[in-house]
């Protein structure tokens, strides 16, 4: 194998199992996504690393086991339609877009935008659309099965909650550093949604 093939095999097997990533769908995903063809090339030696990698604008790339996490719960199946909140890299991105039907990812920020553009086209993906637009201009017309959303929020927006459909899952991050929760929100009727805490992390806040 490759250094990279070698330091991928690592990640998985040394980081992310042992994180009770056991799907082998999410498995099989991190094993074909090459994550060095994501991450700026200061930090390509970094690219299978446990940690957040710089992508400026003060946006991270996400560690390795809170993708595994994400990916695990959020349960994406292929026929499902998926909004990502937080663009970073594209490596989560191209992830999603392996497993489900579409992909929608947004951003508020032009560079980080074009950036993950970029690298998913590169890819290959092409079941990705991205926007740029901020948490507040997300409405329920549109819903979706799966909402990632890749950066903290102080709490979860009602719109936010909305743009589930009824059986929807929503991964996102609250809370106050440098303790926050990691939820999965499920939305089980109309007005209907129910909490459950994965574990705990903290990330960089979501820009308007």
């Amino acid at each position: 194998m490759s250094n990279a093939e070698t330091a991928k095999f690592n990640m998985i097997e040394q980081q992310i199992r042992p994180w009770e990533v056991l799907d082998n769908r999410v498995l099989s995903t991190l094993g074909q996504v090459d994550r060095e063809d994501f991450v700026r090339d200061a930090y390509k030696g970094l690219a299978y690393a446990d940690c957040q990698i710089p992508l400026g604008n003060g946006v991270n790339m996400l560690p390795p086991t809170i993708e595994g996490r994400l990916l695990q719960a959020l349960l994406i199946e292929a026929d499902d339609e998926v909004l990502e909140v937080g663009s970073g890299s594209g490596y989560l991105t191209a992830c999603l877009a392996h497993l489900a039907k579409r992909v929608r990812s947004i951003d508020s920020n032009a560079e980080i935008i074009d950036f993950a553009r970029t690298n998913v086209a590169s890819y290959g993906s092409d079941n990705v659309e991205f926007e740029q637009c901020g948490l507040a201009q997300i409405d329920a017309t549109e819903a979706y099965d799966a909402i990632a959303v890749t950066r903290s929020l102080a709490a979860v927006p009602e719109n936010l909650k909305q743009a589930l459909k009824t059986g929807g899952r929503m991964f996102v991050v609250v809370g106050r550093s440098p303790v926050m929760q990691a939820l999965l929100i499920t939305r089980i009727g109309a007005s209907e949604w129910t909490t459950q805490s994965l574990f705990e992390t903290d990330l960089p806040r979501l820009q308007p």
